[in-house]
């Protein structure tokens, strides 16, 4: 398919594990792809060699940073065509009654007011162009529709893009702009994850797994091709969504497996 032939696509937070990975989905099926993130050093060693493609460095928790990101994005492909807002961090996992507020501000600024400000300026940018265009957020299936225990900041954040995706959903739709967001679930990313601990972090994952219907976590790749899809033409009677991408996840709960340390065995296939 190259349902994005002679698009301009903006990633944000595009040198992480899933915006790399939609970065490459979008570049397979004929995208222009700009990846904005932090490190910009990575994000320009991942775009080396690749026509069509450009890494921009830039904070988009700040005003101008998020301008930056859709001016040059812009600038190099002649419009704005799909954005996939995805910068965020996890932030410290502890109670809220031991979270400092400069804690919270960190996780707040970079997970909501860049998706608030990305939005601002992207559909803007769109409106301007004259051609509508697609908007995907970055929320979270255990933090968005479950909770998280010890990450009040995320679970925070998450929640709010669902509320800020609707509102920009119904704001420019009369401009033929769709926004939705995905509820990813457990994926096998680094994020949060300690330096040196990848054992652990593999042990922990093998458990999630267990209680996973699917009996697996997910990979980015498996968010790219959602993120894709909404982004594209196919999904153009689609606005004001969250669409979970969990294997199931969001089904286990105490109630249909007391006690149970693994998804539900009565329910398992032989």
């Amino acid at each position: 398919m190259m349902r994005f032939e002679g698009k301009a696509v903006l990633i944000t937070g595009g040198a992480g594990s899933i915006g790399w990975a939609a970065a490459q989905r979008f570049m397979a099926e004929g995208a222009r792809v700009a990846i904005a993130d932090l490190n910009g050093t990575r994000a320009a060693d991942l775009v080396a060699n690749r026509e069509g493609a450009i890494a921009i460095e830039a904070d988009v928790g700040s005003t101008a940073g998020a301008e930056l990101a859709v001016q040059r994005t812009q600038e190099a492909f002649g419009g704005l065509d799909c954005v996939f807002n995805n910068a965020g961090i996890s932030g410290p996992v502890r109670p809220l009654f031991e979270l400092e507020p400069d804690e919270w501000d960190r996780v707040i600024r970079t997970n909501l007011r860049s998706a608030f400000l990305i939005l601002r300026c992207s559909i803007r940018a769109m409106i301007a162009g004259g051609r509508g265009g697609a908007i995907v957020n970055m929320s979270s299936s255990m933090a968005g529709w479950d909770v998280l225990s010890g990450g009040a900041g995320y679970i925070a954040s998450k929640h709010a893009i669902t509320g800020l995706t609707r509102s920009a959903a119904l704001d420019a739709a009369g401009y033929g702009i769709r926004v939705n967001a995905i509820c990813p679930g457990v994926i096998e990313t680094p994020l949060g994850v300690p330096a040196g601990d990848r054992d652990s972090y593999i042990e922990s994952v093998g458990k999630f797994a267990d209680r996973i219907p699917s009996r697996r976590i997910g990979k980015p790749e498996d968010v790219a091709a959602v993120v894709a899809f909404l982004a594209s033409d196919e999904a153009a009677h689609v606005t004001g969504a969250d669409w979970l991408i969990d294997g199931g996840q969001t089904l286990q709960s105490w109630a249909n497996a007391p006690g149970g340390s693994a998804f539900p065995w009565h329910l398992r296939p032989d």
